[in-house]
């Protein structure tokens, strides 16, 4: 499913099959000191890989370049404005368009406001010129009933990359629960406090990762990937 790795006549073989072709979106950015900074693309790229081989269609490699999010200011945080992707999407749109593709996904893993709008924005653009590649953009916060709320290096995307990457979980980097300074039992997991260094949680916003379950990865994925393949059947 992976186009960088497929041959011409591997290529035109998958898109006689399904002529569907996702476009896959992250950013570089810190999710907390438990996680890689490529957790966005990351996931992104693989809930499509699991929908591409279960219906068809082929997956371009992932753009870790993403914008928003107001995270800017974090170690190995590199955050690009939108007027310098959009080009990018916009370019291999008309080239896939040339190939013959008849849809496209645009599928990104930050869902930043700016990052979503920005997609949202190129889908509509190009649609708006009636040519025969039709485009959908879509977010992975978007599902709404995968059994978890959005969150940022929380429950939820460290649940999601454990499903895909689990060597690339790494829990014991954060401090242990029983040593590290209790949490206010009013802590709000999405406050101002949390963008403290000296915060147990630094740059984590939403439940505390250290409740995960790996028990909880495959339902999740299984769930994030059937809500996937609907909207892509249903557009």
């Amino acid at each position: 499913m992976r186009l960088e790795r497929l041959v011409p006549d591997e290529i035109r073989a998958a898109l006689k099959r399904r002529s569907l072709v996702f476009i896959t979106l992250g950013t570089v950015e810190w999710h907390g000191a438990h996680l890689p900074v490529g957790l966005d693309a990351l996931t992104a790229h693989g809930l499509c890989l699991r929908a591409a081989e279960a219906a068809g269609g082929l997956v371009l490699p992932p753009l870790f370049f993403g914008t928003g999010g107001g995270h800017g200011a974090y170690p190995w945080t590199i955050m690009v404005p939108p007027d310098q992707i959009e080009p990018l999407i916009m370019a291999s749109l008309a080239r896939l368009q040339d190939f013959g593709v008849q849809k496209a996904v645009l599928f990104s893993g930050h869902f930043a406001e700016t990052q979503i709008t920005m997609i949202e924005r190129v889908a509509s653009r190009w649609n708006a010129g009636g040519g025969p590649l039709a485009v959908l953009a879509l977010a992975v916060n978007q599902c709404t009933d995968c059994g978890f709320a959005p969150d940022h290096a929380a429950l939820f995307e460290t649940t999601l990359l454990a499903a895909l990457h689990p060597d690339l979980v790494k829990l014991h980097l954060l401090p242990p629960v029983s040593t590290a300074p209790a949490l206010d039992p009013d802590d709000n997991p999405m406050g101002p406090q949390r963008h403290d260094p000296g915060h147990p949680l630094y740059g984590i916003f939403g439940p505390d990762p250290r409740t995960f379950r790996m028990s909880q990865a495959e339902p999740l994925l299984g769930a994030m990937v059937n809500w996937l393949l609907r909207e892509v059947r249903e557009s």
